[in-house]
């Protein structure tokens, strides 16, 4: 049987993800069954590592506070992401300026944009606070205050991410016939029309790609948490990440943290499938 030369092409990359991605999954999913001993010996467990995670009101918590996080932050990344693509999508003045600025936080490491934002939002000497002390708003606590902490987070993930997610918005409006714009001027059709009829329909995909891997990032949420909250304020943003952490390095019980993290990724991946029959399209 003759084998098709893309295959070698492919070889490379298939290896750099079964080692990198599969296999380290497969490691997880078989370590999850085991536990660890005061004196350092592996036991098998079976299920207890998973009954003890549905057993745990904290952890479930944890579950919920992480997917009201993804609730909020993922359409809130999608609707500005496309807003912005849209505003920088026809060529203008400076048009390659504003994008590099859009995409700039991109580019930032995730603990150095929680470390930047941290301080901007410090409520005594923060810059951003100073400012709405100034105008009459008064000090807020953002990332100290547990009312707003979990918005804070989303502001957060948000910045950074709104210019990543435009760059396959961008790609989704320059698959787009010109053809279709233009005929649909001569019927008549409003700006508004447009956009409703023509851009939304076929921006289907695109914007179902940007809806999975949102969630696909902002459910492995960690960074940030470890940076400047640790789970706090009074558990405000304890996101699921961040408990996995805490069962394998404060706890030092790998076995919960892979059974947790097992547990996420079946979360994650039931989520992702339900979001794409969502958006599927009649083709």
């Amino acid at each position: 049987m003759r084998i098709n030369p893309a295959y070698y092409f492919l070889a490379p990359a298939f290896m750099g993800l079964s080692v990198f991605k599969i296999f380290p999954i497969g490691v997880a999913i078989v370590g999850s069954f085991y536990g660890t001993t005061l004196i350092g010996e592996s036991v098998f467990r079976g299920l207890d590592n998973y009954l003890s995670i549905f057993g745990d009101l904290d952890l479930l918590r944890s579950f919920g506070i992480t997917l009201l996080f993804n609730l909020i932050a993922n359409p809130l990344q999608i609707v500005l992401s496309l807003m912005v693509a849209l505003l920088v999508f026809r060529p203008g003045p400076l048009i390659g300026l504003f994008r590099s600025v859009l995409f700039l936080p991109v580019t930032l490491s995730l603990v150095l944009t929680a470390l930047i934002w941290n301080l901007l939002l410090d409520p005594y000497l923060g810059p951003v606070n100073a400012v709405l002390d100034a105008v009459g708003i008064g000090r807020q606590g953002f990332f100290k205050d547990e009312a707003q902490a979990l918005g804070s987070m989303v502001w957060l993930t948000t910045w950074r991410g709104v210019g990543y997610w435009m760059l396959f918005m961008l790609a989704g409006l320059y698959a787009i016939p010109e053809s279709l714009y233009e005929a649909a001027k001569i019927d008549g059709a409003s700006w508004w029309q447009r956009f409703r009829h023509v851009t939304l329909p076929l921006m289907r995909r695109p914007i179902a790609f940007v809806l999975v891997a949102s969630t696909a990032i902002n459910m492995l949420f960690f960074a940030p948490v470890y940076v400047i909250t640790a789970g706090g304020p009074n558990g405000a943003t304890d996101f699921v990440m961040f408990r996995i952490y805490q069962a394998a390095f404060n706890y030092i019980d790998v076995g919960r943290s892979l059974a947790m993290s097992t547990v996420m990724l079946v979360v994650v991946l039931a989520v992702a499938i339900v979001e794409l029959w969502l958006m599927r399209s009649e083709d």
